[in-house]
């Protein structure tokens, strides 16, 4: 008897519309191949093909450690479309934190590049599960030689399992919301906590967010003509989802491998590239990097998220052409929450008033339930002033923590996902984070703002990055430290005070904001994804007086 299809949101279903409408734009990976979104889905098929005949089933877990690549796109599809788990393992942890990821995700085969084989032969007598390894390599020598060089479980080589596997694996349907992706967030404190999304999640994150980008006529739009490539690793948030946006839109795709700057602004220039993200710190890594004034940056849109955009690398991106603005989200939101677009004639704006708004945290997208609350629950006045923390409901957050069910509940305290973040509101519904409830510095009663400081700083001539922490004070509990790598040598402490200075006589920061003290040094310490490690300088410049 024939009924009607219900129509299951799978990431399967992502697939039909590049199919249709542009079957013949590229995927590129690091210029060493390319092939066309027929041969996308064909090779979806071989690998589910493939890993369906090494015993996968419905609710195992398959990790990948690579670096950004068309196996790793191949990845985000095929696995979840099994109905088994896709472990996005962060290849930049420590070796006993990967281990615990895997251990405690439970997976079942680990997708191992060549670069990681390594690191995973040191660990594999402590993974507690029996695990299956595939190869993989920028050649079919490249992984045999990983395979010949390790005593691991190695069932074959991903080239080679693909070209025996059979592209038309009848990829089945099933529940929506069967989990689809698992990873770790890196925290400050204590084990990565396990995150989990389901296909309905990823679907309808991708569709939110794609509606986002398209919200403004001149200013930040994603669409059909663009050129994408990514620069945040995509074991972080899937990528901030845009891959399976990309995907759904059919455009030309470029993953870069291995970052490096020289790379990087080959592609972009070698492929046009128009579309990208990643956090303050590889910006200006790519920024300070020679071929940026020498590469048209022009027609580059990039989304800034992870931690707060500084004004000053916001000036810097813009005077070289670029359509830099922020984005907001956390791992356990999926991430996209805010984008700081410019609507009506706000591109029009002058240079500083456009890079306070691209720099404000943003508006809320479609679908997204947030808001500010003080420490009863209220919502806060918007009137760009009061304080609260950033509450929040939509259909792709995370449900929990995998198989912690105590900071599950602290998460979702009161039904709504508490994110930690410290922010103000005004009138036309921008949000701006003044803080981390961790990280903002508490002085005499009064809250500090430590990205506020850093904005100020980043803007004094010579700064090249900046950190604002607060250490401790006998009299006023905490006082700020600013710790600053410079551009040049000429640089001094006395030179970013005074620009603090300046800044409060405008009012544009609290004169009780002004530290004591600046530290000039070579590096700042960062996390394993590029964010600054505010939980370690504090520990390391805690004594500093």
């Amino acid at each position: 008897m024939s009924s009607p299809y219900p129509y299951p949101l799978l990431i399967r279903h992502l697939l039909h519309t590049p199919l249709a409408q542009s079957p013949d734009r590229e995927i590129v990976y690091a210029d060493r191949l390319s092939y066309d979104y027929r041969e996308l889905v064909r090779r979806i098929g071989r690998l589910g093909s493939a890993l369906s005949g090494l015993g996968v089933e419905p609710g195992d877990t398959v990790a990948v450690l690579d670096w950004d690549s068309h196996r790793y796109l191949e990845c985000f599809f095929a696995i979840p479309m099994l109905g088994a788990v896709l472990h996005t393992v962060n290849v930049r942890l420590s070796p006993e934190q990967i281990l615990y990821t895997i251990n405690h995700a439970k997976d079942d085969v680990l997708l191992v590049h060549a670069d990681f084989m390594p690191l995973v032969g040191q660990i594999a007598g402590r993974i507690e599960r029996p695990v299956r390894i595939v190869a993989l390599g920028d050649g079919a020598a490249d992984g045999e030689g990983a395979a010949n060089a390790a005593e691991l479980p190695i069932v074959g080589e991903y080239e080679a399992l693909l070209a025996a596997a059979d592209p038309g694996f009848p990829f089945a349907d099933f529940d929506e919301q069967t989990r689809a992706t698992t990873f770790y967030t890196t925290g400050t404190t204590g084990l990565p906590k396990g995150v989990f999304f389901s296909h309905r999640q990823i679907v309808l994150h991708t569709l939110g967010f794609m509606l986002a980008l398209n919200w403004t006529a001149r200013h930040a739009r994603f669409h059909r003509d663009d050129v994408y490539m990514p620069i945040t690793p995509m074991f972080h948030v899937h990528a901030w989802g845009v891959p399976y946006g990309a995907t759904l839109t059919g455009i030309k795709q470029v993953y870069p491998g291995r970052y490096e700057p020289g790379v990087l602004f080959d592609l972009i220039e070698r492929h046009g590239v128009t579309f990208s993200h990643c956090v303050p710190t590889i910006l200006h890594m790519l920024l300070s990097h020679p071929r940026a004034e020498s590469v048209d940056l022009s027609n580059w849109k990039v989304v800034i998220g992870g931690a707060a955009l500084p004004q000053g690398l916001a000036k810097r991106a813009m005077a070289l052409g670029i359509d830099i603005f922020s984005g907001y989200g956390m791992s356990e939101t999926g991430p996209y929450l805010c984008l700081s677009t410019l609507d009506g004639g706000k591109p029009d704006a002058a240079v500083d008033e456009q890079v306070a708004m691209r720099c404000k945290t943003g508006r809320p997208g479609p679908l997204v339930d947030l808001k500010v609350v003080d420490a009863e629950g209220k919502e806060v006045a918007p009137d760009g002033k009061t304080p609260g923390e950033i509450v929040v409901r939509a259909p792709w957050l995370t449900q929990g923590y995998v198989e912690n069910p105590e900071a599950t509940r602290e998460l979702w305290r009161g039904g709504y996902l508490h994110t930690g973040d410290i922010a103000v509101v005004d009138e036309e519904g921008y949000l701006q984070i003044t803080d981390r409830l961790k990280d903002v510095i508490k002085s005499g009663g009064e809250w500090i703002s430590s990205l506020e400081l850093e904005s100020i700083v980043s803007q004094v001539d010579g700064v090249a990055e900046v950190a604002a922490i607060g250490v401790p004070d006998e009299k006023w509990s905490e006082r700020p430290l600013v710790i600053v790598v410079p551009a040049s040598d000429a640089l001094t402490e006395d030179a970013v005070k005074a620009g603090i200075k300046e800044h409060a006589k405008r009012g544009a920061i609290s004169p009780w904001a002004v530290p004591e003290r600046v530290l000039i040094v070579d590096a700042i310490d960062k996390t394993s994804v590029g964010k600054i490690d505010k939980k370690l300088l504090r520990e390391k410049y805690g004594g500093t007086t």
